[in-house]
C-alpha cells in the first residue's frame, strides 16, 4: 500500500489592502438595497462591478443586468454601475419618467467634474484611458462628440497633435497601472509643458494601493495569484505589476481557475484581489491551497483604507 506522500510546504503572502474597494462597496450596497426597498426586479445598466461572482449574487437576489435603458420597463428602479455612464443615459431616464439610481463611484463623478470644468475652460481635453472600457466610455460621454482626445499609450501621447497646445488638460481613468500612466503623463509634460494636470491624481486610492501592494507581494513571491475577472481593469492591471515585479503572475475568477503545474517548485505564493472581487474567493484559493501544501499564511501589509462613501438619500431616508 503506498504510503500518503507529504504535504510540500507553501507560505502564502496576502497582500493588503486587497478586494473591495469603497466605491465597489458602495455600488453593491445599492443594489441589494434597492431589492430590498422596491422588491425583484431591480434592473441595473452593465454589470454593476466587474465581478462574475458579484453579479451573479445579485442577480438571484433579483438584479437584471441590462446593456441599454431601452431594456429596462419605465415602471421599474434602474441603477447606474459604479464606472459611470454617460450624460445621455440619465437624460433618456428622465425623459421616460423612471426612478433611477447612480452607483457610480465618487472617484469616478471627480473626473466628470474635473472634465466638465476644462471644457467651460475652452480647454482641449486628454483622457488617459483604455477605448471601449465602460468608464471611458462615460467619461467621454460627459461632454459633446470630440471634445476628449483619448490616449491609451506613450505612443499615443507622442503622435497627439493639439490645435492649441497652449490651451490643454487631462484627466485619467481611475483604473490604470500607476506606473504606465505616469510615462505617458512624462510624454504630454515634455510635449506640452502647459499641460493642465488633474488637482489630485485621477487614479484612485484602492487602485494605487492595490498596486503597491502587489509590488510588495510579488518581489517576494515565485508565483502571485490575483482574483478577479478578466474584464475587471484593475484586476488585470494588478497581474502586470506582479509580472513587472518579477513574480510569474495569473488572473483567475476563484478557486477553480487555479493550476497546480503552475506552482511547481514554488515556495512562495502572493495572493491577492481586485477592487471588485470579494474577500471570499481569497480564502477559497487558500483552501485550495491547503489542500495540496502545508500552508502558512502571512499578511504583508502596504496601507490601511478608512473611506467609505454614502449611499444615495433615496435608500436611506
Amino acid at each position: 500500500m503506498d504510503m500518503p506522500s507529504e504535504r510540500p510546504p507553501l507560505t502564502v503572502l496576502l497582500a493588503t489592502p486587497r478586494g473591495f474597494c469603497a466605491g465597489v462597496d458602495r455600488a453593491i450596497q445599492i443594489v441589494e438595497r434597492a431589492i430590498e426597498k422596491y422588491g425583484a426586479p431591480v434592473y441595473v445598466r452593465h454589470e454593476i462591478v466587474h465581478n462574475r461572482h458579484v453579479v451573479e449574487r445579485l442577480r438571484r437576489l433579483g438584479a437584471v443586468f441590462v446593456e441599454e435603458l431601452s431594456e429596462c420597463p419605465a415602471d421599474r428602479p434602474v441603477v447606474f454601475s459604479a464606472h459611470g455612464v454617460p450624460k445621455s443615459v440619465p437624460a433618456e431616464a428622465r425623459a421616460r419618467e423612471m426612478f433611477y439610481l447612480d452607483a457610480t463611484c465618487p472617484l469616478v463623478s471627480k473626473v466628470h467634474v474635473e472634465a466638465q470644468r476644462h471644457y467651460e475652460a475652452g480647454r482641449e481635453i486628454v483622457l488617459i484611458g483604455h477605448a471601449g472600457h465602460p468608464e471611458v466610455v462615460g467619461t467621454m460621454g460627459q461632454l459633446p462628440p470630440g471634445a476628449v482626445a483619448l490616449i491609451e499609450t506613450v505612443a499615443d501621447a507622442e503622435a497627439y497633435r493639439p490645435r492649441n497646445p497652449a490651451s490643454l488638460a487631462f484627466v485619467t481613468q481611475t483604473t490604470l497601472s500607476v506606473d504606465d500612466t505616469a510615462e505617458i503623463v512624462a510624454a504630454l509634460k515634455r510635449r506640452f509643458p502647459e499641460v493642465a494636470a488633474p488637482h489630485k491624481e485621477d487614479i484612485c486610492y484602492a487602485t494605487t494601493n492595490r498596486q503597491e501592494a502587489v509590488k510588495a507581494v510579488a518581489s517576494q513571491s515565485d508565483v502571485l495569484l490575483v482574483l478577479g475577472s478578466a474584464n475587471s481593469s484593475n484586476s488585470v492591471r494588478l497581474a502586470e505589476v506582479g509580472r513587472r515585479a518579477g513574480a510569474a503572475a495569473y488572473l483567475i475568477d476563484d478557486a477553480d481557475g487555479l493550476d497546480f503545474a503552475w506552482l511547481a517548485g514554488a515556495r512562495t505564493v502572493g495572493v491577492t484581489a481586485g477592487a471588485s472581487a470579494p474577500e471570499v474567493l481569497v480564502q477559497g484559493v487558500i483552501r485550495r491551497l491547503s489542500e495540496v501544501c502545508e500552508v502558512t499564511v502571512k499578511d504583508i501589509d502596504a496601507a490601511r483604507e478608512t473611506v467609505s462613501f454614502k449611499l444615495p438619500r433615496a435608500l436611506v431616508d
